[in-house]
C-alpha cells in the first residue's frame, strides 16, 4: 500500500478516457477546474465542457437540462457546497425527474479541514440517503474510483460520488486479490471473526491498518469497504453479524444518520448484535488538516483499534 493517488486526479483520468470515445459525455464546473482536477480535460475536449461558475443549483438544473436532451452530464464541484446549496436541485431536478446526472462532490468529509466546519461536508449520507432513486458512493482509493467512473458512465440515473482531495494510500492492489468496485456490493478486504470492521470512502485505510494492530494483539478483525452507500448491501451486513457478534462503523461524516445509523437499522432489524459506531462527533469540529482531524478524533488507525479493543470487551461482559 505504498503507493499514493488522488482520487480527484484519477476520476478525471478516466473520465477523460471515456469522454473521449463518447461526446455525449459533457462535464460541468461551478468555478472548480482547480478543485476537480479538470485543466487537462478542458485543455483536451473544450467542446465537452461547461463552466457555470459560482452557482451551484444553476450547475444541477443545466445538467438535468442536458440529460434531458440525451446528454451524458458529469457535474463537479466540491461537496460541502453541491450538497447544502443544490439540495432542493438534487432531490428535484436529478432524482425526482429520473435524470441521468452523475455528480461528484470532491473534498468530501473533512478535506477543506484547514478552512472549517463552513467547509466540511459531514452531512452528505444522512441527508442524501432520504432521496429515493439516488445511488451514493464513497470510493476508498483511486484504483476504485476509476472502476466507479468506468461503471456508472454506462448506468442510466441519478449518482452522487464522494471524494477526497490530497493523495492517499493505495488499497486495491493486485496482492489484495479483490475486485475494486461492483455497484451496491460490499468488498470483504480482510476476514476475521472476532469483530466486523465497516466503513467507506477514505477511512477504509485506516480501518484495515486498525485491524493489523489488532491482529497483533490476537484479535482477528474482518474489514467490510462499504463503498456503494444507496443501494446498500444489507445481505453482507447480516452475515458479518451473524459471523462475528459484533460490528463497529468508521465513517468520515456525523455521528448521526451516516453509515452508522444504516447498519444499526439493519443489524437491529434482522440479526441484533451489538454495534459501535466512530464518527465525528455532533459539534463544529477543531481545526486541522483531514489527518490531525482523524488522529484528534480517535478515526486513524490508532484509534479506531483501541476503541474496538475497549468496546470487544465490553460486549465480552454482557
Amino acid at each position: 500500500m505504498s503507493d499514493y493517488r488522488a482520487c480527484r486526479e484519477a476520476y478525471t483520468t478516466a473520465l477523460l478516457a471515456l469522454a473521449k470515445e463518447d461526446p455525449s459525455i459533457i462535464v460541468i464546473s461551478s468555478d472548480a477546474r482547480g478543485s476537480c482536477s479538470l485543466n487537462t480535460f478542458v485543455e483536451t475536449l473544450p467542446d465537452q465542457f461547461v463552466e457555470i461558475g459560482i452557482a451551484e443549483q444553476n450547475e444541477i438544473g443545466v445538467a438535468a437540462g442536458l440529460s434531458v436532451v440525451g446528454k451524458n452530464p458529469f457535474v463537479c464541484a466540491p461537496a460541502c457546497f453541491l450538497t447544502a446549496r443544490s439540495l432542493e436541485q438534487l432531490k428535484v431536478d436529478v432524482a425526482y425527474s429520473h435524470q441521468n446526472v452523475k455528480v461528484l462532490g470532491v473534498s468530501g468529509g473533512v478535506s477543506y479541514g484547514a478552512l472549517g466546519s463552513s467547509h466540511h461536508t459531514l452531512h452528505d449520507i444522512a441527508t442524501l440517503r432520504c432521496i429515493p432513486d439516488l445511488t451514493i458512493i464513497l470510493p476508498s482509493d483511486a484504483v476504485q474510483t476509476e472502476e466507479v467512473v468506468r461503471a456508472i458512465a454506462q448506468e442510466k440515473g441519478a449518482f452522487f460520488i464522494r471524494i477526497g482531495r490530497e493523495k492517499i494510500p493505495q488499497i486495491y492492489t493486485e496482492e489484495l486479490g479483490v475486485k475494486p468496485f461492483t455497484l451496491g456490493k460490499a468488498n470483504t478486504l480482510r476476514e476475521g471473526k472476532a469483530v466486523t470492521l465497516v466503513s467507506c470512502g477514505e477511512l477504509v485505510y485506516h480501518s484495515l491498518e486498525a485491524a493489523k494492530l489488532l491482529s497483533d494483539e490476537g484479535i482477528e478483525a474482518r474489514v467490510l469497504d462499504m463503498a456503494t452507500l444507496k443501494p446498500f448491501d444489507e445481505e453482507a451486513i447480516i452475515k458479518a453479524a451473524k459471523e462475528t457478534g459484533a460490528l463497529v462503523t468508521v465513517e468520515e461524516h456525523s455521528i448521526n444518520g451516516g453509515l452508522g445509523a444504516t447498519v444499526s437499522q439493519i443489524v437491529c432489524a434482522n440479526h441484533p448484535v451489538p454495534v459501535k459506531t466512530l464518527a465525528f462527533p455532533d459539534e463544529y469540529l477543531v481545526t486541522g488538516n483531514s489527518l490531525e482531524l482523524f488522529a484528534h478524533y480517535g478515526l486513524d488507525a490508532k484509534g479506531i483499534a483501541a476503541s474496538t479493543k475497549t468496546f470487544i470487551s465490553q460486549v465480552s461482559t454482557l
